[in-house]
């Protein structure tokens, strides 16, 4: 069963990769950095401490940075115990695929998937309710993932599990802000559980 998952694993990557080419190759290579986004968090950061206050969006900014911390090193950890070869380093798909990236590290499971997902997950469920059509911003995981594919650095199978692992620790992080919004900022917790149209909220 396993094996027949891989192998399907492997094809997908194979066609999905091959769709690539040289004319767009610098493009992906853009998308694939994280600071290509920054304008894209930016906006984001602003509407934040607009919409919240300064001293709410410090308490986010912290719960991302610490989601960051626990999704990046633990992804790294699930890296070294399955020791899965990224398909460039597979011998038996060099030939078969197109290479546009190289990496040592392994590849199962993808960290720009899980740390992505981790943080599109905790910043639509946060500022959901002050940001409209906030579910937009999970284009970002699911374009910024699949430039991993097209540059020959994982499969799909190491995304899709990223994506699962990343939605898991941005709840485990959602549970730890709300304990602390809660305590913190109890007159914005109706405003955050029921998403309404209200005018922002300010704390100074």
């Amino acid at each position: 069963m396993l094996e027949k998952l891989l192998e399907i694993d492997r094809e997908v990557f194979l066609w999905l990769n091959n769709l690539g080419s040289e004319t767009f190759d610098p493009l992906w290579l853009l998308i694939t950095k994280f600071t290509s986004w920054i304008p894209i968090f930016a906006i984001i950061l602003y509407l934040t401490f607009k919409r919240l206050g300064w001293r709410h969006a410090v308490l986010i900014i912290v719960c991302i940075a610490l989601l960051l911390l626990l999704t990046d090193q633990t992804t790294n950890l699930f890296k070294y115990t399955v020791q899965r070869l990224r398909p460039g380093n597979n011998p038996e798909l060099a030939k078969l695929m197109r290479i546009v990236q190289t990496r040592k590290s392994f590849s199962f499971i993808s960290g720009h998937a899980s740390n992505s997902m981790a943080v599109a997950f905790f910043v639509y469920h946060v500022m959901k309710p002050y940001i409209k059509y906030l579910g937009f911003f999970f284009l970002w995981p699911l374009i910024f993932a699949y430039s991993r594919i097209y540059l020959g650095l994982h499969y799909p199978l190491d995304i899709l599990c990223g994506y699962a692992y990343g939605i898991f620790t941005g709840w485990l992080l959602l549970r730890l802000y709300a304990y602390l919004r809660n305590r913190f900022f109890p007159d914005q917790k109706e405003n955050l559980d029921h998403p309404t149209n209200s005018e922002p909220v300010t704390n100074g």
